[in-house]
């Protein structure tokens, strides 16, 4: 399961009510971030949910309303004890952005790397964090283009289900029954001159989660391909209403009606809706413009949580 917390869903600058863009996705005891806008670190000590395990912040593009709560929040991680990597994945031309914010952060007791991604890459459980690694494992991270007035990805993280063990296909093997738990957590057993491999003793692939994260962005038709099928789709809805469809236009941003739109047409299971202009009072008034579109749309607001399951098969 993935659990979730909206930390921020504001966007263009914080207000008293709404904090600045930032999901917090959480897996097996470790913390992925995506976007930090200012004061992150504020909203994770409001709703407890600790500092220290972040092991990876995924950056959707450099406007200072995603990023400036980077500095802050790694202060406060080396104050929190922590020493592991902190992974920072961003789009091209992060580099130097995330090199000038952390100047002067010099007395950090972990090392910090910055990412341009390109591909997609997994994640794996280490000791004490997540990992960026090579090897396949169960979490996968893809980033995927949008149309922003700079530089800007999505991601999709998506968590990958083992199939269940099929004891019938097992029983066929001439091998001890010792070895098949070695076989069905994936590894790949020698026994007799002979090579035994997982697929033996597991029955068909069983679908995980998938969790499509769309930052700031025009719409546009394929937006809805990146986002086939997922369990949650966290879009951004700058505006609210219809009539604000020429000012979304212009600056590069969605109507909640267009992020509908992109849920619908992807076939995913829920919407929720984030990132609202500052001039967006009360978000939830202009719901009926996405659920009209597509039913299970609903809006984020500061503090929100939510578990996402494997569905009973």
């Amino acid at each position: 399961m993935i659990d979730y917390v909206f930390l921020g869903t504001g966007g263009g600058m914080p207000m008293t009510f709404r904090a600045l863009s930032s999901l917090m996705l959480m897996y097996n005891g470790r913390k992925i971030l995506i976007d930090c806008g200012e004061g992150t670190q504020v909203q994770m000590r409001k709703y407890h949910t600790g500092f220290r395990d972040v092991d990876i912040i995924l950056v959707t593009h450099t406007h200072g309303d995603h990023i400036f709560g980077i500095p802050g929040l790694l202060s406060t991680m080396g104050n929190s004890d922590r020493t592991e990597k902190v992974y920072i994945v961003g789009p091209k031309g992060i580099k130097p952005v995330i090199s000038g914010l952390l100047y002067s952060l010099k007395y950090l007791p972990f090392e910090v790397e910055t990412i341009e991604v390109e591909e997609g890459f997994y994640l794996k459980q280490g000791k004490d964090s997540l990992e960026i690694t090579e090897e396949k494992t169960e979490l996968w991270v893809e980033p995927f283009n949008l149309k922003h007035r700079i530089e800007c990805i999505g991601f999709n993280i998506e968590l990958a289900r083992k199939p269940k063990f099929d004891p019938v296909k097992a029983k066929t093997l001439p091998i001890p029954v010792v070895y098949w738990k070695h076989l069905q957590n994936g590894e790949i057993v020698d026994f007799e001159g002979r090579t035994y491999y997982p697929e033996q003793v597991l029955g068909e692939p069983r679908k995980g989660i998938k969790v499509t994260f769309i930052g700031d962005t025009g719409y546009f038709n394929e937006l809805s391909d990146h986002a086939k099928g997922a369990d949650l789709i966290v879009c951004e809805g700058t505006y609210g209403d219809d009539e604000d469809i020429d000012k979304a236009k212009k600056n590069r941003h969605m109507t909640f009606r267009e992020a509908a739109r992109v849920a619908k047409d992807a076939e995913a299971d829920d919407l929720i809706i984030t990132h609202f202009s500052p001039s967006m009072g009360n978000p939830v008034e202009y719901r009926s413009n996405a659920t009209s579109v597509f039913n299970k749309s609903f809006v984020a607001y500061d503090g929100l949580k939510g578990t996402i399951n494997f569905k009973e098969e």
